[in-house]
């Protein structure tokens, strides 16, 4: 995919789980300098997402799930993503 990766997890996520809510926040500039900043400005990212996919999952699963549907962003392409995934109400 071309674009920014935050655009690509935009629409990994939106595919694999028709979200409700989706929020992807950069937090890079936060972790500038630190280890695993590789300087493209893109390293470190929190998910924000609200599915209904989710509302039968633990947490654990959760994250798990987001992860799988992100490929090889996480470890290979960003340092480290926080997810807050929750079930739709």
């Amino acid at each position: 995919m071309s674009g920014s990766i935050s655009e690509e997890i935009t629409t990994l996520l939106t595919e694999a789980f028709a979200p409700t809510q989706l929020e992807i926040i950069n937090d890079s500039a936060q972790h500038s300098g630190h280890s695993g900043d590789d300087g493209s400005g893109e390293s470190h990212f929190t998910i924000v997402i609200e599915a209904p996919a989710f509302a039968d999952m633990n947490r654990l699963a959760r994250q798990r799930a987001v992860i799988a549907a992100l490929g090889d962003i996480v470890g290979e392409r960003v340092h480290a993503v926080a997810i807050k995934a929750s079930g739709a109400p």
